[in-house]
């Protein structure tokens, strides 16, 4: 079937709904993404245009949620921005205390194995914890079961790869499953970012990578005040070495290094 394309006002109502519900404000530039990720669930349909399937969206909240899934899901992979696990490295070789990590925006998770990864080399199993969280309710799953093709374990360094992944076979040849014993130690949950979380209690390193870029000015700058309410004084929030928090108002952040941030009060 020839791929149905999107006219400008159904995406025009596309971005209204996504912005409404995730506060994701969609680029121009992401009408053919979009066109082609939310093509399958057209033909699901037997439909042939995007105004019906508005339609099924908007009273469907199954579908919403499938349609957010799949306009939300983002490319990732272990070891991102080698960068900040060389801080955060730097950082356990300092303290030998508790730890508390939330990797804000996990995807299917492989930013919280890395750190997992890490951390689980300097403090004992009942000083350290990670949370992951994210608004797509299919990566949240994956990322519970830790399985991954085995081209992503290229970027995970050498000392880590023998003790925490496993390598399939049989059904499961051309992947690895990250080893049960790390698992204990990290969660992951559904979460929107336009919500505070005070259930979620204090961290000491909150990463919020790769994900304000899809953000306008306002909801960034929200987002930002929801995710450091859970961010001790003294903590590091960790954003994306492509983005920045230049133009928002954050009058308890201080910079110390490109793209991380100290909580001052």
């Amino acid at each position: 079937m020839k791929m149905i394309e999107i006219r400008d006002d159904e995406f025009a109502t596309l971005q209204k709904l996504i912005f409404q519900e995730v506060g994701i404000s969609l680029a121009e530039s992401k009408k053919t993404m979009v066109q082609s990720r939310l093509h399958k669930r057209l033909l699901h349909y037997q439909l042939d245009s995007f105004a019906h399937y508005l339609r099924i969206v908007q009273l469907t909240q199954t579908e919403k949620i499938e349609m957010i899934n799949l306009i939300t899901t983002n490319e990732t992979y272990f070891f991102r921005e080698s960068a900040h696990f060389d801080f955060i490295r730097e950082l356990l070789h300092i303290t030998r205390s508790s730890l508390r990590v939330w990797s804000a925006a996990s995807s299917v998770g492989a930013e919280a194995y890395s750190l997992g990864m890490m951390i689980n080399q300097f403090l004992p199993k009942d000083k350290w914890e990670i949370l992951g969280s994210d608004i797509n309710s299919e990566v949240v799953k994956k990322a519970r079961m830790g399985l991954y093709p085995i081209s992503w374990i290229d970027k995970i360094p050498v000392e880590y790869k023998s003790r925490y992944c496993l390598r399939g076979k049989g059904t499961y040849q051309g992947q690895f499953l990250i080893d049960r014993s790390l698992c204990a130690n990290i969660s992951f949950c559904e979460n929107n970012l336009l919500e505070e979380n005070k259930s979620f209690g204090k961290f000491d390193i909150i990463f919020l990578r790769n994900v304000l870029l899809y953000f306008n000015h306002d909801t960034k700058e929200q987002v930002v005040k929801n995710v450091i309410s859970n961010l001790k004084v003294g903590g590091f929030l960790i954003i994306s070495l492509t983005e920045n928090l230049n133009t928002l108002n954050l009058k308890n952040l201080e910079q110390v290094q490109t793209s991380i941030f100290k909580k001052t009060m």
